[in-house]
């Protein structure tokens, strides 16, 4: 385990040898006592992992990490951000150590305006798919979804006579709501399903790195920047285009606070979220 110095205030003592079960323990601690979701927890994992693999002695110092984070000073501003954020954790939640990790400061992150991609560009992008992959850009197109969120629907998150979404609660830092999709990923869904044939509860069994290799080899190869997120704007941008209200769009994307729900639930029923949905009429491929 790790240990203090007889100071106990500027400098932290680990064995080596017992980094394979701190790295375990943490991770635990992430899942069961912070609650983040296994990809979350996986992801502040791995970046403690390579941290404490980067160590050169067994002693941390404020100096050593400010020395690490310097290597991530020419990377993205979101890199280093998080990067720094499982930093934070590790030792400000996990070890108590606040002493080590206070004077940093998470970077200033100037965010560009949003441009989405066209309906022209989507149209490319699905002609070059295959049947899954044409199912999957076309739900992620008329919902709103996260990514992760519709990697994990399952069968029964999903309402096909209704085209409704039901995802899994929210997270500690997400919030869910239900959303819809349109008739052209129905269809394109219930070809994609009629060529299943094996037994796995969820609705497209891949991995989150598979799909993104997908999405960015295809779009490299077409001239054209299409990915699960820029869907998901594409989506807000198009639902405002035809002229739904904001409250709503940000339900369907799971943007309502959950007091919100919980005090107005009527505001945001599923049979009003319909209404407005299949009113708008949106369309991907026409």
């Amino acid at each position: 385990m790790l240990t203090k110095t007889s100071s106990g205030t500027r400098i932290l003592i680990i064995n080596k040898r017992e980094i394979p079960s701190i790295i375990r323990d943490y991770e635990q601690f992430c899942r069961i006592d912070l609650q983040h979701k296994d990809n979350t927890a996986h992801r502040r994992t791995w970046d403690i992992r390579r941290f404490l693999k980067s160590l050169n002695s067994n002693q941390i110092a404020r100096e050593t990490i400010r020395e690490y984070l310097g290597t991530f000073r020419s990377m993205s501003p979101h890199t280093y951000k998080n990067v720094l954020c499982s930093l934070r954790i590790f030792f400000n939640n996990y070890l108590g150590r606040e002493d080590l990790i206070k004077t940093f400061r998470f970077p200033t992150i100037n965010e560009t305006p949003l441009i989405a991609p066209s309906k022209e560009q989507l149209q490319r992008l699905y002609k070059a798919l295959n049947i899954k992959y044409k199912a999957m850009l076309l739900m992620y197109a008329t919902t709103g979804l996260r990514e992760s969120e519709l990697l994990s629907l399952t069968f029964d998150n999903i309402d096909m006579d209704r085209r409704m979404v039901i995802p899994k609660k929210h997270s500690r830092t997400k919030t869910t709501w239900i959303s819809f999709f349109n008739k052209e990923a129905k269809n394109a869904l219930t070809k994609y399903l009629s060529t299943r044939n094996d037994d796995d509860p969820r609705l497209f069994p891949i991995k989150r790195r598979s799909l993104c290799k997908m999405f960015k080899k295809t779009s490299n190869r077409l001239g054209i920047n299409i990915s699960p997120q820029r869907l998901r704007n594409w989506f807000c941008v198009e639902m405002g285009e035809l002229s739904v209200p904001d409250r709503y769009i940000d339900a369907f994307c799971g943007r309502v606070p959950r007091s919100i729900l919980a005090r107005h639930y009527t505001d945001y029923s599923p049979e009003r979220l319909k209404r407005i949905y299949d009113k708008a009429n949106l369309k991907v491929l026409s």
